[in-house]
């Protein structure tokens, strides 16, 4: 891997760099495995041959191939890894925040995608990880706010206009087995709403249980 400690400080140097293929492989290389040390996100094995030529794996444990996409937050997406790169540096670099528009004129991509890009980047700013979350996950959803008996005549007045989750907020909790905890507010519990929400932090193929 090259060295990629000579990173861009302006938006011209930025593009221009992640343009470059290598740069932008090599970058996004550092990001997924910091330690050089690149596994297989489907079975963890290190054993595996670099085909340079496609710029993917076979990993020699399942005999599966695999890119830098695979287990992490750009694998569902069709934009290249120059967009997501240039994207990266684009939101770390803007002090005062970045809009979805902003992004969609400097990458030339859609406002669609270019939201799309921007929500899963800062998910991974929070969790400080762009991978997804593998093995056995547990998953439970819950709604956050006081309850109605402990408040005051006119607080509750105020803020509680209806029964059940009404007027509290709907909030997710992944869990993985032996790793980590992510938490993400929910519009509802809509089964699609959740689903979504699960595709977003889980890795195809993982095992999902709710929590009890």
């Amino acid at each position: 891997m090259k060295n990629t400690s000579n990173l861009p400080s302006t938006l011209q140097e930025a593009i221009a760099h992640f343009a470059d293929p290598e740069h932008c492989f090599d970058f996004a290389i550092s990001l997924r495995w910091p330690d050089g040390k690149v596994t297989c996100p489907r079975c963890g094995s290190d054993q595996h041959s670099f085909i340079s030529t496609r710029r993917i794996w076979f990993c020699k444990g399942c005999k599966k191939q695999f890119t830098m996409k695979v287990g992490t937050i750009f694998e569902d997406s069709p934009l290249g890894m120059d967009k997501w790169m240039a994207g990266l540096w684009l939101l770390v670099n803007c002090k005062n925040g970045i809009s979805s528009c902003e992004v969609a004129r400097d990458l030339g991509i859609t406002q669609k995608s270019a939201w799309f890009m921007m929500h899963r980047l800062r998910l991974a700013m929070q969790t400080g990880s762009f991978r997804k979350m593998t093995g056995e996950i547990e998953v439970d959803e819950t709604f956050i706010g006081g309850k109605a008996r402990n408040m005051h005549r006119t607080k509750r007045e105020q803020f509680i206009t209806g029964t059940g989750g009404k007027d509290k907020v709907a909030v997710m909790g992944i869990l993985e087995r032996g790793g980590e905890v992510r938490t993400a507010i929910v519009d509802n519990r809509r089964k699609k709403v959740l689903q979504d929400e699960v595709k977003k932090h889980i890795q195809a193929g993982s095992a999902s249980t709710p929590m009890h």
